[in-house]
């Protein structure tokens, strides 16, 4: 087990400025929250559009299984840019990193908003939405990575737990924007909404993109990576010494992403079309549960985060991690009520209360078990695989599920449970001087 970046540069962020360390925190928190607001919109719209848009000559399950999987290809590729994108982050820098992630990102999700649909460019048009979405997927594959470690590495050491949680804050924040957007867009006819108020998102996207440019480019390159290049320090192929090196921490790294991306994609993006189809909630009383549960967890993130330099990542996580897997049975419970009380608390419990600890730690604690050279290769490398493995497919697996077993949601509260043990298990190998 690596423990080496505690001790690596901890004095050298002290002499910074608050004033560029908050202008850091806003740059990692923006960028993170776009990224994230164009990703999200394909999650929201896969639900309630793609599946009529891009697919329509299939029966509903079938479409909106086709669509789910057109959702989770991208994360099998994810891996890919991200051993791209690291390479790049490790060797020429994290700030250079960035730029080229949101601009990926923010190319491909503008294109989604002007595509055809099958009426017009027939199988076309599945094939190019699903070549965006690899786009995006490569796009967002560096982006975390690379924003988290802006944050991480300007932080002193006894404010990185709480450094490390502000750019995790883009995810629910992004969420947010998405969802918001999308109950705005619902407002509409259902006609109007298919045929053109669901792209209004995608093509606003751009002005977002471009202001989060514009920030990243009054940050310099951050402390850590600066010292490393210096000294010399710098791997000359990232990948195979964090394979030869450090391919324990990647296997903790991959396995404690599970249980944050999992039940999360199962709680956001699977419910949209369950909630809507299934037990017939309307559209927009869901969007609206999902809102209420991103604002809380946007503002529980930073504080399970400072929460960590006081106790630990690794207390903090796993307190989570149970939590997520005692709640996986009273989540559904809540859904069958089919009320819109009932939806938004299941939701805020789940997303707003017990995923917060779990995202506002996994960051900081995989930062903290990789050296500086290899750190952007190794938080990528197992966040992406283990996003691959479990996060894209979640939704998927959650509609198989509930297909191959008549409806009955208790075989996906299992599915969720053993992500949660999955992550429990990992985690608790991690060495108590790095999770500390």
């Amino acid at each position: 087990m690596s423990s080496t970046t505690n001790v690596e540069v901890a004095a050298a962020p002290a002499s910074i400025g608050d004033g560029l360390k908050t202008k850091v925190l806003f740059a990692s928190l923006t960028g993170s929250a776009i990224e994230w607001f164009d990703y999200f919109l394909y999650g929201t719209v896969a639900g309630l559009v793609f599946n009529r848009l891009f697919f329509p000559n299939y029966d509903p399950v079938v479409a909106l299984l086709l669509s789910y999987l057109s959702f989770s290809l991208p994360f099998f590729v994810r891996p890919f840019g991200g051993f791209v994108f690291a390479h790049i982050g490790d060797r020429i820098g994290r700030k250079k990193t960035l730029v080229l992630t949101l601009s990926c990102m923010g190319f491909a999700t503008f294109l989604i908003g002007l595509l055809p649909g099958y009426d017009r460019i027939g199988v076309w048009a599945p094939i190019l939405l699903v070549t965006l979405r690899v786009i995006q997927g490569l796009g967002i594959s560096g982006e975390w990575g690379g924003a988290l470690l802006l944050a991480y590495e300007y932080a002193p050491e006894n404010r990185r737990g709480f450094a490390g949680s502000i750019p995790q804050m883009g995810v629910p924040l992004g969420m947010l924007l998405a969802t918001l957007a999308m109950t705005l867009m619902s407002i509409l006819p259902d006609a109007e909404f298919i045929a053109w108020g669901w792209r209004v998102p995608f093509l606003l996207s751009a002005v977002l993109v471009f202001l989060g440019l514009w920030i990243r480019n009054g940050i310099d390159e951050t402390p850590d990576f600066k010292k490393a290049k210096q000294s010399g320090d710098v791997a000359k192929i990232p990948l195979i010494d964090t394979v030869r090196y450090h391919w324990r921490e990647v296997l903790i790294a991959t396995g404690a992403k599970v249980v944050e991306t999992a039940p999360f994609y199962v709680f956001t993006t699977f419910v949209v079309g369950y909630a809507t189809g299934t037990l017939k909630f309307e559209k927009v009383t869901v969007l609206n549960a999902i809102t209420i549960a991103s604002l809380v967890t946007v503002c529980m993130i930073p504080i399970m985060g400072g929460l960590s330099d006081r106790i630990g990542r690794k207390a903090v996580f796993l307190t989570g991690t149970v939590l997520m897997a005692a709640f996986a049975f009273p989540y559904f419970y809540l859904l069958d009520l089919r009320q819109p009380w009932s939806i938004t608390l299941a939701t805020v419990v789940t997303v707003g209360l017990i995923w917060a600890p779990i995202v506002a730690t996994l960051g900081t604690l995989m930062s903290e078990i990789f050296s500086t050279r290899v750190r952007y290769t190794g938080i990528t490398l197992g966040s992406q695989i283990g996003a691959a493995v479990a996060g894209g497919t979640a939704p998927l697996v959650a509609t198989w599920l509930l297909s191959e077993f008549s409806g009955n949601w208790a075989s996906i509260a299992v599915y969720i449970m053993l992500c949660a043990v999955v992550s429990f298990v990992a985690v608790s190998r991690v060495d108590r001087r790095s999770a500390a």
